[in-house]
């Protein structure tokens, strides 16, 4: 805020005058006195209180507008401060008013947040069990398919095993079974058919 400087400075120097002559007076009466001390009242006393008094009323004559409008306008700066702080005032109410309405439904806040991650916690719960559930299906395919081709394959080399075996016993029957007429014989009926 601006200070009044013109009034300031006369209530300073008005101030320091009145101190000057209350200073000189009490010097001249204890000079006067001469360090003595007496109950009559004498002429210069007399002299000394009007020249106080003279002084006094003209320091006040011409001190009186500037200490005035310093005062007013110390005053109107004043009123100016209260105003500001009562609308600061006003406004920290106001906002104490709006963080108390807040914290009374802070609580119910927290409640609809906590349904809302709990229900957000469901959705994606649901959809990671679908995901999991398709993921197994699809793995419990592969491995009806992995199998049936194990299967396939097992029953494939089965066969070529048994087959394998079946010749060999085979063979094995007939090398017992055949003599060495019999393959003479069959020699024989082979050439015959092969130069026929």
């Amino acid at each position: 805020m601006k200070k009044n400087s013109f009034g300031k400075k006369y209530v300073t120097v008005s101030g320091m005058a009145v101190m000057v002559v209350a200073f000189s007076t009490a010097m001249a009466w204890a000079a006067a006195a001469g360090g003595e001390v007496h109950n009559s009242w004498l002429a210069i006393d007399t002299w000394k209180t009007l020249n106080f008094a003279v002084l006094a009323i003209a320091l006040f004559l011409l001190g009186r507008k500037p200490v005035k409008a310093f005062f007013s306008s110390r005053k109107k700066e004043i009123a100016d401060e209260i105003r500001d702080l009562e609308q600061k005032k006003a406004d920290a109410e106001k906002q104490l008013a709006e963080y108390q309405a807040k914290f009374k439904n802070l609580d119910q806040e927290s409640k609809v947040i906590m349904e809302d991650y709990i229900k957000q916690g469901e959705k994606a719960k649901e959809r990671i069990i679908a995901q999991a559930q398709a993921q197994a299906v699809k793995l419990e395919d592969m491995a009806k398919r992995n199998i049936e081709q194990e299967f396939k394959t097992a029953r494939t080399k089965l066969q070529q095993d048994i087959a394998a075996l079946a010749v060999a016993q085979a063979e094995a029957v007939i090398r017992e079974s055949i003599s060495s007429d019999d393959q003479d014989k069959l020699v024989d009926d082979y050439l015959k058919k092969v130069v026929a």
